[in-house]
């Protein structure tokens, strides 16, 4: 029986499209964003982005050495590392960095069965166990480049921000969040590519921003909200994480919903919330919530009608 039937995880629709391939796709637009925030923070930004990089790959080779399954190949792991230095602080020690890498691909990879079995994304959980077990370290962005503060932490204390340096990154914050500019370059690249479309980025960013004019308490002032989206995680997050095919619904519908929350949870953390931020916990709560989403929002398969009678 087992010469006859391939058993493997979902989904099952098969393409020529390798694993590997997609995830080079992802590597080579994340360049954009990489690049500028080495030239923004300086090499100190490069050696986190190799720690954490060589972290994750290490901890994928070693594990697939003992349980006799390499899997370091299909790049998932490089993806991982390169998103997680991305969504750090320049001024983290390295070390931190280092676990980071290790609890992504150990705890909530690996230890769940691999790519396609994991239930939220890596990266992102990584740094949310870096934000608990560390806070001062991973909410401290000064450095040699900016003393300020960030944006959106200028904004939520009522303080005006230049927009100007928003868009084009010339801010503090995590090393790959602060340009605008060189996110959307390596979005628009995914999308030609055909790796993402524009459901889940579109009706997040959407929501987001008929939720911060709504309760932001300063309408839809166009300043403001393009502060809002450009001054954080929010457009890294949107475009390269929370497209992330093992961890978002697969329904189009589902899609479109989980959208929706990832921007209504982010409105929430951030003017409601303590702190400046909360694309981060959106995306993994939106996470948690896919099996439900995808069970609601599951076609009707061809020849019946809800309920479970033919038509």
């Amino acid at each position: 029986m087992s010469e006859l039937f391939k058993v493997s995880s979902n989904p099952h629709i098969r393409s020529k499209v390798a694993t590997n391939g997609l995830m080079l796709a992802v590597v080579t637009a994340l360049m954009p964003a990489a690049g500028f925030g080495i030239y923004n923070f300086g090499p100190r930004a490069l050696a986190v982005i190799v720690v954490t990089m060589a972290s994750t790959v290490l901890t994928e080779y070693f594990f697939g050495l003992l349980t006799k399954k390499l899997t370091v190949t299909d790049l998932s792991a490089v993806v991982t590392g390169l998103l997680l230095a991305l969504n750090l602080p320049v001024s983290i020690p390295l070390w931190m960095a280092a676990l980071g890498g290790v609890f992504a691909i150990l705890v909530v990879k690996m230890l769940f069965g691999g790519l396609g079995q994991n239930f939220m994304n890596p990266a992102l959980a990584a740094r949310c166990f870096l934000l608990i077990s560390f806070p001062t370290a991973m909410t401290s962005f000064q450095c040699d480049a900016y003393t300020g503060a960030t944006p959106l932490a200028a904004l939520k204390a009522g303080e005006s921000v230049n927009l100007l340096d928003c868009v084009i990154g010339r801010t503090a914050g995590t090393i790959g969040e602060t340009s605008v500019i060189a996110i959307v370059i390596g979005a628009c690249l995914l999308i030609l590519l055909g790796v993402i479309d524009l459901r889940i980025p579109g009706s997040y960013i959407v929501s987001f921003v008929l939720f911060a004019g709504i309760f932001g308490g300063y309408g839809f002032e166009p300043r403001y909200l393009a502060a809002q989206l450009s001054g954080g995680g929010l457009m890294l997050g949107a475009f390269f994480m929370a497209t992330d095919y093992v961890t978002r619904p697969i329904t189009i519908k589902g899609q479109y919903v989980f959208g929706i929350f990832l921007g209504v949870m982010t409105g929430i953390f951030r003017i409601f919330g303590p702190g400046a931020e909360g694309v981060s916990y959106a995306i993994i709560l939106g996470n948690l919530l896919v099996p439900l989403i995808e069970k609601y929002t599951k076609p009707t398969a061809f020849g019946y009608q809800r309920g479970g009678s033919k038509r």
